[in-house]
């Protein structure tokens, strides 16, 4: 009886452990989009390149449908277009701030302030 006891305890020790564990990795590298990078998030922005470079070209749907589903949060929006990705793709921060705008997103978040830039 006492050594089911001492089972019983060293088993729920070990949930208890491996649970504080599992919150805590969750937890440490959640950054601004998730768990998922900036830089893994600029990718699949891959459509907006053009559109990201030169005001004046056409924004493809694929790419508002992206940036719609990133800009649900604002500063997992902002990490992406400030991101190392997006600097070496040519991406030109003033430029795709416009985006959303562009896309004719309504419930963007107009006035976000995302380093120096300011979403339209």
């Amino acid at each position: 009886m006492e050594a089911s006891l001492k089972v019983i305890y060293i088993l729920g020790l070990l949930a208890i452990v491996g649970i504080a564990g599992l919150e805590r990795a969750d937890g440490a590298g959640a950054g601004p989009c998730g768990k998922s990078s900036p830089d893994d998030e600029a990718m699949k922005l891959a459509p907006c390149a053009m559109a990201a470079q030169d005001e004046k070209a056409a924004v493809s749907d694929s790419c508002c449908l992206q940036v719609k589903r990133i800009g649900q949060n604002p500063s997992c929006l902002c990490a992406v277009m400030l991101s190392n990705t997006a600097k070496s793709s040519g991406i030109k921060p003033e430029v795709a701030m416009t985006i959303p705008k562009r896309c004719n997103i309504a419930n963007r978040p107009v006035g976000y302030k995302c380093g120096p830039y300011t979403l339209p």
